[in-house]
């Protein structure tokens, strides 16, 4: 059963929501079916290696310097947007920033950490080289971005996965 259907309950949520968003006939109860064990066959494929922890007083020192930099960042692109005119003149631009990460799990988190933070996004990343692309609202120096992802998060998240 595991072999046939690897994540029954995600297969069973997916039916019934393509049920839920389309007219009840047994052709969509068919199709839906055939879509979700589809999915469920492909999540199978996708689950990345467990993460393996190496230094757990990290985690909320990273946490709090996270929750810090989104509330700081919060407001600087409140000053920004919203007070617009008056404020100074911003530039917004990509930056190309390049890694030391390799594990997984910590790009993962490091790449949730960079989206979550308003004026900030994740364009880009090439793993074989560790380059990654980012857009930022207010662009001041690439080189301050440069430091700030590699000694505020990556060395954090070096300690914690690597």
């Amino acid at each position: 059963m595991s072999r046939a259907i690897p994540h029954p309950v995600l297969s069973l949520a997916l039916v019934l929501m393509w049920l839920v968003l389309t007219s009840f006939s047994l052709g969509n109860l068919l199709l839906g079916t055939f879509i979700a064990l589809i999915a469920g066959w492909s999540v199978e494929h996708l689950h990345p290696a467990k993460p393996k922890f190496r230094r757990w007083l990290a985690i909320p020192q990273l946490f709090f310097i996270v929750a810090l930099d989104i509330l700081r960042s919060n407001i600087a692109v409140a000053r920004v947007l919203i007070l617009g005119p008056t404020h100074p003149a911003y530039h917004s631009g990509f930056v190309e920033l390049t890694l030391q990460l390799r594990e997984p799990n910590a790009i993962a988190v490091l790449a949730i950490i960079l989206t979550a933070t308003p004026g900030t996004a994740w364009i880009e990343f090439e793993q074989e080289s560790g380059r990654l692309l980012l857009h930022v609202l207010d662009l001041r120096s690439e080189d301050d971005w440069q430091d700030l992802v590699r000694n505020r998060y990556e060395a954090l998240l070096m300690e914690i996965f690597e």
